[in-house]
């Protein structure tokens, strides 16, 4: 008989393609689920030039180019419209600025909020004087910003709450910037405008002894009635020590600028924004205190889950310490890992068993022939047939090619 051949074999090759079946079975769902990598584009729509939107549009541009995203900017008329952009898809806005008071989850269903990131106040000066009830501004030129801004839908909430129709007075669709300098030049007679103390033309009105800022004497009641709304102090003399302007401590009242997004933008790039609006917005001002923002309060619209989380534990773990890309692969193929390791472990654990129950059962076959053909020479009291012979040989050749390992020899 020639001598056996003993090999090392292998796990049975139907383990191993159900293994890998399942593993890339896992790996499909995961990928899925994870969708695909953040985009390097973003776009923000922000509002007009020199606006503060404007201005902090190009600040966050400037610090999301440092981990390799490309914060594209877009001019809007003001929070009215960045809403109507986010709110339409085809528009590819996926970020921008608004104020408190200009929508709700109901009619933007496709929206969440970052937060809330500062105060934007409610400012009105005026060249006349006004009255408890503005009737000093009666058939006067007043400017109330531009169709589609913030300015201009607070400032008709508070003429409609004063019950003041739009034919009272000659309302002009004026910007900022464009109002402060028609008012100190005297072309028109009042102004109202939501920007902050640095915004465009303030700090010219209140340091004017020519134009006054008008009092919020009933603050309190205009916040009672717009819980978006909050009461401010502007300190005497801030607009100018030298001729105590304004005279006196002065109540104003703000809405809450938030930072909107459409529900689809990418976790990763949630993070980043709040990582942003944080080292933008956390700095002490004269309305803020330092920290205060960017704040984790419900808005017109809900938190994202991201935010949400960002708020209780900071950026993600990979993120504090990689930078952006390459915490995100590493966060990708982290939990690629997880559903490989969950399966393989456990099959590739019982595939020593697997594999000691096939070697045995090809063993025990050559065994069972053996028997049958020890049971056929009983039956012929010896007698070496041709047919015994014949099997005889066969199973010789299928041992002398059984493969199995040394510990089965």
């Amino acid at each position: 008989m020639p001598s056996r051949k003993l090999f090392l074999d292998r796990p049975a090759r139907w383990f191993y393609a159900l293994v890998g079946v399942l593993i890339l079975s896992a790996l499909a769902v995961t990928v899925i689920w994870l969708g695909p990598l953040p985009p390097r584009v973003v776009v923000m729509s922000t509002g007009t030039p020199g606006s503060d939107y404007d201005r902090l549009g190009r600040r966050y541009r400037a610090i999301l180019k440092r981990s390799g995203v490309e914060l594209r900017l877009v001019s809007s008329a003001g929070g009215v419209e960045n809403l109507r952009r986010l709110n339409d898809p085809r528009s590819n806005v996926s970020v921008s600025f608004a104020q408190g008071g200009l929508t709700s989850d109901t009619q933007a269903p496709g929206l969440e909020s970052l937060g809330n990131m500062f105060y934007e106040p409610f400012w009105f000066f005026s060249r006349v004087p006004v009255g408890q009830h503005l009737e000093g501004l009666r058939g006067k030129k007043v400017s109330i910003g531009r169709e589609g801004g913030g300015a201009r839908a607070l400032s008709l909430q508070f003429l409609a709450l004063n019950r003041i129709d739009q034919t009272f007075a000659e309302l002009l669709p004026l910007s900022a910037a464009e109002a402060s300098k028609a008012l100190l030049r005297g072309d028109i007679d009042a102004a109202s405008m939501v920007t902050s103390l640095d915004g465009e033309g303030v700090r010219e009105l209140l340091a004017s002894s020519d134009v006054n800022v008008v009092a919020m004497t009933r603050a309190d009641a205009y916040v009672a009635l717009n819980p978006y709304l909050s009461k401010l102090i502007l300190p005497a003399g801030v607009g100018d020590m030298a001729t105590n302007r304004p005279p006196t401590d002065t109540n104003l009242i703000a809405a809450k600028a938030s930072l909107i997004i459409r529900r689809d933008l990418h976790p990763a790039l949630q993070y980043l924004l709040l990582k942003a609006a944080t080292e933008i917005h956390s700095a002490p001002d004269l309305f803020q205190r330092a920290g205060q923002f960017p704040a984790a309060e419900r808005g017109d619209l809900p938190l994202s889950d991201e935010a949400r989380q960002f708020y209780k534990t900071g950026p993600p773990f990979l993120q504090r310490y990689l930078p952006f890309w390459l915490a995100v692969l590493a966060s990708r193929l982290v939990l690629l890992l997880i559903p490989v390791i969950a399966i393989a472990y456990p099959l590739l654990s019982f595939a020593p068993t697997l594999y000691n129950w096939s070697v045995m059962r090809r063993i025990f076959r050559l065994y069972g022939e053996l028997t049958s053909i020890e049971a056929q020479l009983e039956s012929s009291r010896g007698t070496l047939s041709k047919d015994v012979q014949a099997r005889l040989e066969r199973l010789e050749q299928g041992a002398s090619q059984l493969r199995v390992p040394v510990s089965f020899a």
